[in-house]
């Protein structure tokens, strides 16, 4: 009788209250909340609530304490102040019963962390709390303190928690595991503690406590060495026993996911394993039957055996393993790049990029499958398979490796295209070995996504065209039917346009064909066509308009029949809005109308460039690139990979090419000094510690050896006569427009050099049995002090000079230069010969004469030869 009238008597009071007053059920709160429209609403609600809670504390009503506190946790889910509900928690987890101590210690680990300095006065109860006889109340306690348990609280309480591990309840056990791991991250020091304990939880039958334990175990491998050595002592059999008796056991229903019998507890005993067998030979050779027993027993149609699986392969690669395991964990990751599950290709994709460092023969075998996935229509799982390839090339399967991919360039989605051809231009460029290959390769790529190509690839292949003379023929003929096929193509009509109008005689005249090669008819209006039509259709790419109007000038004195037509498609640009383009339309207009007689000498074909020169720069500038990120060493000559069978520059000993006067250390110089960074010359010679000359130093600085072949942007001074290109270069202001009836060139006679030097007599500067090199020298008028020398090499013997280099030193206070010499094989016998010019200024013009050192070195049916000799019989005057 006395319940009901209880019942009755707290029902009347619910009556009484308010609609949010704290004695408001939990969810009729949640109703109302849920109710409201807007936020403002909903705020409102929880303010209100919050007020009657407040109210509630300060009034101490301890029979709705744990209401409020209920309330409170929801209001601190949707993200409201609750910290004045703290103290509150305390007193609940301080309280007798059960129901009280629940809700207080949830209330404790969702509204404080262990940052908080509340958080100490709980510790007392806590201690109380785990010596409780009733379980439940222990299993509270160790709840709270494995997730908010601080450092001090950990070496307080770390003795009754070892002591719970012993306990006969499973419930506490596993509890007393999960929270020694808390315990363990916060102070590693208590480690050693644990170590027997957690050896000891590894015979327990039960899962929960194995998988607990087996945490444990992992979390003192990772916080202390000497854990780490005894776990492997004592705990590696213990492993093997429970991943065999998993695996073999029977079915379980409370352990069974999916017909596989616990495969958490597979999970966590094969991590612990990576981890102890990891650089132990002893220890790993012990793992290997049950790892090889786990990987062929289970199946990989279901996603539970595919975790296991992969678990499993990644203990094998971890560990000490044989080769015979290894290539069973690689076959498993084929086979999982067969399955349909994207998420499963990718994690064996990332797991093969691991493997391929340990076994790169077994990851060879699935390079068809991986091919595969390159075209897959995941975007994550086409890259991911696009840098496996990449690590898979090398110098026996790059050929048919680059094949499959250039053959899916053309399908590939254009998002995914620059990529590809990034990979697909690294490989060539890393492993070609023949030119002939590069080119074809090249070609096909930039046929196929040119607009993907980066400039500093087709600056490459210009340089290898370039140097390729025997290949020049066969490249334009091919650019020039690729330019016809794909001239959207912006990176292929740049290349095109430019050999065209560098080799555009040997289009026309079929030149150099090689073995096999069908010859095309291509006349001379056709090579302007071609020009032409990419101007046109580039009207907005500077860049392309600008390398049009050069070829077009050249092709002016390719094809004298043409000229005019060329003169009328220039000129149309005299109006450009471009400033770059309107310059050139004028300057070159005048050259084609005016100066018919230095127009030849004024077009010739651009010499051979220092292919090692500019591969060694491209890396340096990439190193610069990447110095920001990650210091890396610099680059040598010697230690850069030359590809396209280029030639590394020997280096030579220290030799004194000199010894002319007493002046200081003389100024020593090649033709790299232009293009060569960072004293590329000096290691090239031998010759340490010699500081680069004052002249030759910004020049060598600001010297593009890919621009000054393109005549793109290049200063006056650089690589031949000043009127050769009068565009300004790239990164300065802009001259003013030259006006429509002003000619560069007017004034000069027509028996003038082109850049108006003074010729004078000629010297044989060298001659012995076998060479013969004669100079010939030019001078300014207005600079007396400056000296151009054009030198001519003649082979006297009936065997051809290959690998020919000319290197000059100079004493200090003179400045040499040298530009790129027109070959390097020296034809036999006097039928032709190789020439290179250079420019000297002697900064004590008429005190003291000209002198030089100069050294020739070749080679003769691939025996190397050295030359060397003095030249004192300059003219007077120099």
């Amino acid at each position: 009788m006395d319940t009901v009238e209880k019942i009755v008597e707290d029902f009347a009071s619910d009556i009484a209250m308010g609609p949010f007053s704290s004695g408001t059920r939990l969810r009729d709160m949640i109703r109302a909340i849920r109710a409201c429209k807007t936020a403002a609403e909903e705020r409102a609600v929880v303010r209100r609530e919050c007020a009657e809670i407040r109210a509630a504390i300060g009034e101490n009503q301890q029979e709705i304490r744990h209401r409020n506190m209920a309330k409170l946790m929801f209001i601190h889910m949707l993200g409201y102040p609750t910290h004045f509900g703290q103290m509150e928690c305390l007193k609940l987890i301080a309280a007798a019963g059960y129901p009280e101590k629940r809700i207080g210690y949830l209330g404790l680990m969702l509204l404080l962390d262990e940052r908080q300095e509340v958080l100490m006065l709980v510790t007392n109860s806590l201690k109380q709390d785990l010596n409780h006889s009733n379980q439940f109340i222990v299993g509270l306690a160790l709840c709270a303190l494995g997730n908010i348990c601080s450092a001090e609280m950990a070496r307080d309480l770390s003795p009754e928690v070892e002591r719970l591990m012993r306990s006969r309840d499973v419930n506490t056990k596993k509890k007393a595991a999960l929270c020694a791991i808390r315990i363990v991250r916060k102070v590693p020091d208590l480690a050693e503690n644990f170590m027997g304990l957690a050896s000891s939880l590894l015979k327990e039958k039960h899962h929960g406590i194995l998988i607990s334990a087996v945490q444990l175990c992992t979390e003192l491998c990772k916080s202390s060495k000497d854990a780490l050595e005894y776990l492997r002592k004592n705990c590696v059999e213990g492993l093997v026993r429970i991943l065999r008796d998993v695996s073999n056991s029977s079915y379980a229903p409370e352990y069974d996911v999916a017909g596989i019998s616990d495969p958490f507890l597979h999970i966590r005993v094969l991590k612990l394993m990576r981890i102890l067998g990891q650089g132990d030979a002893d220890c790993s050779e012990y793992m290997n039957d049950i790892l090889a027993q786990v990987a062929t027993k289970n199946e990989s149609n279901k996603n539970a055996a595919n975790a296991i699986l992969y678990e499993c392969v990644q203990t094998i690669m971890g560990i000490e393993a044989t080769s015979g395991l290894r290539v069973l964990a690689i076959n498993i990751l084929g086979r999982f790049l067969s399955n349909r599950d994207n998420n499963i290709r990718y994690v064996a994709l990332n797991m093969l990029m691991r493997a391929i460092t340990v076994d790169t023969q077994a990851v060879q075998r699935h390079r068809t499958t991986i091919l595969e996935c390159v075209k897959d229509a995941d975007a994550s799982i086409r890259k991911r398979a696009l840098e496996l390839v990449f690590l898979l090339v090398n110098d026996t399967n790059v050929k048919p490796l680059t094949k499959e991919l250039v053959d899916y360039l053309d399908s590939a989605d254009p998002d995914f295209k620059e990529d590809l051809t990034a990979k697909i231009c690294s490989i060539v460029e890393k492993f070609s070995q023949e030119k002939l290959w590069y080119l074809d390769q090249m070609f096909k790529v930039l046929s196929l996504a040119g607009n993907h190509v980066k400039d500093d690839v087709w600056h490459a292949l210009v340089v290898v065209i370039s140097n390729a003379s025997e290949l020049q023929g066969y490249s334009v003929r091919l650019l020039y039917m690729a330019l016809q096929a794909f001239v959207d193509q912006g990176s292929l009509v740049r290349v095109a346009v430019w050999c065209i109008g560098e080799y555009g005689e040997m289009l026309v005249n079929n030149v150099g064909m090689l073995q096999g090669e069908e010859p095309i008819t291509v006349t001379e209006s056709d090579a302007v066509d071609a020009v032409q039509l990419a101007l046109n259709r580039y009207s907005a790419d500077v860049t392309t308009r600008a390398m049009c109007l050069v070829a077009l000038l050249k092709l002016s004195s390719r094809f004298p029949s043409t000229s005019e037509r060329i003169k009328q498609i220039v000129s149309q640009n005299k109006k450009n809005i471009v400033l770059e383009l309107q310059q050139r339309s004028i300057e070159f207009s005048s050259i084609i109308q005016r100066h018919q007689s230095i127009r030849p000498s004024l077009l010739e074909r651009m010499p051979a460039l220092d292919e090692a020169s500019y591969l060694l720069r491209r890396a340096s500038a990439t190193q610069a690139t990447l110095a920001a990120d990650k210091p890396t060493p610099a680059v040598t000559p010697g230690g850069l990979k030359l590809p396209n069978g280029v030639a590394k520059p020997a280096t030579s000993p220290l030799v004194d090419l000199l010894d002319l006067s007493s002046d200081d250390v003389p100024a020593i110089t090649t033709a790299s000094t232009t293009t060569a960074p960072n004293d590329f010359l000096q290691d090239l010679l031998g010759i340490g510690g010699i500081s680069s000359s004052p002249a030759a130093a910004p020049s060598s600085a600001s010297t593009d050896i890919l621009i000054d072949l393109l005549s793109i942007g290049s200063s006056p001074s650089q690589n031949g006569p000043p009127a050769a290109d009068s565009t300004p270069a790239q990164g300065t202001k802009s001259a003013p427009a030259v006006p429509q009836d002003m000619d560069l060139l007017d004034g000069l006679p027509s028996n003038t050099s082109v850049s108006g030097l003074v010729n004078h007599s000629s010297i044989t500067a060298f001659k012995s049995a076998t060479l013969k090199i004669n100079f010939d020298f030019k001078k300014q008028p207005e600079k007396p002090h400056e000296t151009t020398v054009h030198a001519t090499f003649t082979n006297l013997t009936s065997s051809s000079y290959t690998d020919f280099v000319f290197q000059a030193a100079v004493p200090k206070f003179i400045q040499l230069r040298l530009d790129p010499a027109s070959g390097n094989i020296v034809p036999a016998s006097g039928n032709g010969s190789v020439t290179q010019g250079f420019s000297v200024t002697n900064n004590q013009h008429g005190q003291k004469p000209l002198a030089m050192r100069i050294r020739m070195s070749y080679k003769v049916n691939g025996e190397d030869r050295l030359e060397q000799g003095q030249v004192s019989n300059f003219p007077a005057g120099l």
